[in-house]
Protein backbone atom coordinates (compact mmCIF):
# COMPACT_ATOMS: atom_id res chain seq x y z
CA UNK A 1 0.00 0.00 0.00
CA UNK A 2 2.62 2.48 0.75
CA UNK A 3 4.65 1.88 -2.11
CA UNK A 4 0.99 2.64 -4.20
CA UNK A 5 0.32 6.21 -1.93
CA UNK A 6 3.98 7.10 -2.66
CA UNK A 7 3.50 7.20 -6.53
CA UNK A 8 2.71 10.43 -7.81
CA UNK A 9 0.52 9.10 -10.49
CA UNK A 10 -1.26 6.45 -8.61
CA UNK A 11 -1.55 8.98 -5.38
CA UNK A 12 -2.93 11.48 -8.25
CA UNK A 13 -5.39 8.55 -9.26
CA UNK A 14 -6.81 7.93 -5.99
CA UNK A 15 -7.81 11.36 -5.32
CA UNK A 16 -9.40 11.60 -8.19
CA UNK A 17 -11.53 8.06 -8.08
CA UNK A 18 -12.25 9.42 -4.18
CA UNK A 19 -14.21 12.11 -6.13
CA UNK A 20 -11.74 15.04 -6.48
CA UNK A 21 -10.84 17.24 -9.93
CA UNK A 22 -7.87 15.89 -11.89
CA UNK A 23 -6.57 18.97 -11.57
CA UNK A 24 -7.69 20.18 -7.98
CA UNK A 25 -4.75 21.54 -5.70
CA UNK A 26 -6.57 20.12 -2.81
CA UNK A 27 -6.01 16.57 -3.60
CA UNK A 28 -3.01 15.43 -1.28
CA UNK A 29 -4.81 17.11 1.56
CA UNK A 30 -7.84 15.24 0.60
CA UNK A 31 -6.57 12.28 0.48
CA UNK A 32 -4.67 12.17 3.48
CA UNK A 33 -7.37 13.39 5.01
CA UNK A 34 -9.64 10.86 3.77
CA UNK A 35 -6.83 8.65 4.76
CA UNK A 36 -6.90 9.07 8.73
CA UNK A 37 -10.27 9.49 9.23
CA UNK A 38 -11.33 6.28 7.23
CA UNK A 39 -8.06 3.98 8.45
CA UNK A 40 -7.92 5.24 12.26
CA UNK A 41 -10.44 3.32 13.57
CA UNK A 42 -8.82 0.11 11.71
CA UNK A 43 -5.01 0.97 12.50
CA UNK A 44 -4.53 -1.38 15.00
CA UNK A 45 -6.52 -4.38 12.72
CA UNK A 46 -4.53 -3.36 9.55
CA UNK A 47 -1.04 -2.24 10.83
CA UNK A 48 -1.66 1.02 8.77
CA UNK A 49 -1.32 4.51 10.73
CA UNK A 50 -1.75 7.93 9.70
CA UNK A 51 -0.77 10.82 11.32
CA UNK A 52 -0.72 14.44 10.83
CA UNK A 53 -2.95 16.12 8.86
CA UNK A 54 -3.24 20.26 7.68
CA UNK A 55 -3.04 22.98 9.52
CA UNK A 56 -2.49 22.26 13.59
CA UNK A 57 -2.59 18.61 12.64
CA UNK A 58 0.89 18.67 10.91
CA UNK A 59 2.53 19.90 14.07
CA UNK A 60 0.86 16.90 15.74
CA UNK A 61 2.42 14.64 13.69
CA UNK A 62 5.29 13.72 15.74
CA UNK A 63 3.37 13.40 19.22
CA UNK A 64 1.31 10.57 16.91
CA UNK A 65 4.51 8.42 15.61
CA UNK A 66 5.67 8.40 19.42
CA UNK A 67 2.55 7.20 20.33
CA UNK A 68 2.08 4.85 17.65
CA UNK A 69 5.95 3.75 18.56
CA UNK A 70 4.81 2.69 21.97
CA UNK A 71 1.82 1.05 21.20
CA UNK A 72 3.42 -0.98 18.29
CA UNK A 73 6.99 -1.36 19.63
CA UNK A 74 8.70 0.90 17.40
CA UNK A 75 11.24 3.05 17.47
CA UNK A 76 8.79 5.99 17.85
CA UNK A 77 11.19 8.81 18.56
CA UNK A 78 13.47 8.42 15.65
CA UNK A 79 9.79 8.78 13.65
CA UNK A 80 9.11 11.45 15.26
CA UNK A 81 12.54 13.08 14.73
CA UNK A 82 12.21 12.24 10.96
CA UNK A 83 8.89 13.76 11.11
CA UNK A 84 10.38 16.78 12.53
CA UNK A 85 13.79 16.95 9.74
CA UNK A 86 11.25 16.34 6.82
CA UNK A 87 9.47 19.32 7.50
CA UNK A 88 12.00 21.42 8.52
CA UNK A 89 13.80 20.22 5.31
CA UNK A 90 10.73 20.94 3.23
CA UNK A 91 9.87 24.06 4.70
CA UNK A 92 13.18 25.50 4.74
CA UNK A 93 14.62 24.19 1.43
CA UNK A 94 12.38 22.67 -0.53
CA UNK A 95 9.37 24.84 -0.41
CA UNK A 96 11.91 28.17 -0.76
CA UNK A 97 9.99 30.27 2.33
CA UNK A 98 6.62 28.69 2.05
CA UNK A 99 4.99 27.57 5.25
CA UNK A 100 3.84 24.07 5.28
CA UNK A 101 -0.39 23.65 5.56
CA UNK A 102 0.10 19.79 5.21
CA UNK A 103 2.40 17.47 6.92
CA UNK A 104 1.69 13.75 6.56
CA UNK A 105 3.22 10.47 7.85
CA UNK A 106 2.01 6.95 6.99
CA UNK A 107 3.60 4.03 8.96
CA UNK A 108 3.00 0.43 9.24
CA UNK A 109 3.36 -1.66 12.15
CA UNK A 110 6.88 -3.04 10.47
CA UNK A 111 7.93 0.22 10.08
CA UNK A 112 8.09 1.03 6.88
CA UNK A 113 6.74 4.79 6.43
CA UNK A 114 6.22 7.10 3.84
CA UNK A 115 5.12 11.30 4.39
CA UNK A 116 4.27 13.75 2.48
CA UNK A 117 4.97 18.11 2.95
CA UNK A 118 2.86 20.62 1.10
CA UNK A 119 3.32 23.99 1.17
Amino acid sequence: MLRRLAHPFWFQSFGAVMGMDWHSSGITTSVVGALKRGLSPLSSELGIHVCGGRGAHSRKTPHELALIGERVGLDGQGLATASRLVAKVDSAAVQDGFDLYLHGFIVTDDGSGWWCSKA
